[in-house]
């Protein structure tokens, strides 16, 4: 059905302009009890062998909804109604942004994939957490990925994180630390090995300092080189994180079916779906082999099909998140890869 009329319908507006149509048509439809029951019903999957138990945290299921999709809190209710046993929220700053100018969001169709440029636009930490504090969707596990704002620079961007973590603390289960987008200028510079040890050391003491400690992951980018691989290996290993989320967008527009001058006319950004399935799954099997196994990671990238999602798992994921794929495979697919898990 989503592929037949849905997603033609969708595809006649803008990437940004549908996305919002999509969140608003279904909280509309979700509000109907008769009918949130009932879509709740074709898509949920509960099996105690879908169950996962990582980072300390039980997760119905191991696949979640990737950042980006709801920075604002505004539809995790009923993107909880899909069958996802995790949703991270977010990147949210400090502070409310804008964003980059539009237009910021564009698909390439003929490679399943996505370029954005969104540039962290959120209403604030303050601002979801006015919604979190409507109570969470029951079961769905909560996280929380921070960034710092635009403005501030590279060099006070702790003082951003710290404070998105102290306000957002009571009101999600996980933390993603954010330093691998492309769409913020510099931010990429966070991933090198001192501000970063830095970074995630003052996170991790203010996290010690609480009486239940939460989980602290870190997202990385694709591009990272396998000498960079192993200098985050190294900080996670000295910061003590819980783990990583790999991988972020790529700036890479390597392999491409879309032309050249398509490319070009949109621009910057970073690429995700299909297109960064491949490079994804290596830096996941580079850091489980190097860790032995030990190293705890979410694999997202290019995930679409039941074997896309075997693929990250056995490559040494514990749970892996999804986004990207939905625009082109549709809502059904959180079940079909549950499905396959099961056989």
């Amino acid at each position: 059905m989503y592929k037949i009329f849905i997603k033609p319908f969708l595809f006649l507006f803008s990437a940004e302009k549908a996305h919002h149509l999509t969140i608003r048509l279904l909280k509309i439809t979700l509000s109907i009890p008769i009918v949130n029951f009932l879509f709740k019903k074709s898509m949920e999957l509960k099996d105690d062998r879908l169950k996962r138990e990582v980072f300390g945290l039980t997760f119905q299921n191991p696949v979640g909804l990737a950042a980006g999709f709801d920075k604002d809190g505004k539809s995790y209710h009923a993107m909880s109604s899909m069958g996802f046993g995790f949703i991270e929220l977010g990147t949210v700053t400090p502070q409310p942004q804008d964003g980059n100018p539009q237009p910021r969001l564009f698909r390439l169709k003929k490679d399943e994939g996505i370029i954005n440029r969104m540039g962290f636009n959120n209403e604030g930490v303050h601002a979801l957490v006015e919604r979190l504090k409507k109570g969470k969707p029951e079961g769905v596990i909560i996280g929380g990925n921070i960034g710092k704002n635009k403005v501030t620079p590279n060099e006070r961007a702790a003082e951003d994180y710290a404070y998105c973590f102290e306000v957002l603390f009571p009101h999600v289960d996980y933390f993603v630390v954010n330093v691998s987008s492309p769409n913020t200028p510099n931010l990429r510079a966070l991933q090198d090995r001192e501000p970063l040890t830095k970074l995630l050391t003052m996170l991790q003491e203010m996290n010690h300092k609480k009486s239940a400690p939460k989980p602290i992951l870190l997202k990385i980018a694709p591009d990272l080189n396998n000498s960079q691989l192993d200098d985050i290996l190294e900080i996670v290993k000295d910061s003590k994180i819980a783990g990583i989320i790999a991988t972020n967008t790529t700036i890479s527009r390597e392999g491409l079916k879309t032309t050249k001058q398509q490319i070009e006319k949109i621009g910057n950004g970073g690429l995700s779906g299909k297109p960064v399935k491949q490079r994804s799954t290596e830096v996941i099997r580079y850091l489980s082999t190097k860790s032995n196994g030990e190293l705890k990671i979410i694999g997202v990238g290019g995930i679409s099909t039941p074997e896309d999602a075997k693929e990250k798992l056995e490559a040494g994921a514990s749970l892996v998140q999804v986004y990207s794929g939905m625009v082109y495979e549709g809502p059904y697919m959180v079940k079909r890869i549950n499905q396959a898990l099961l056989k």
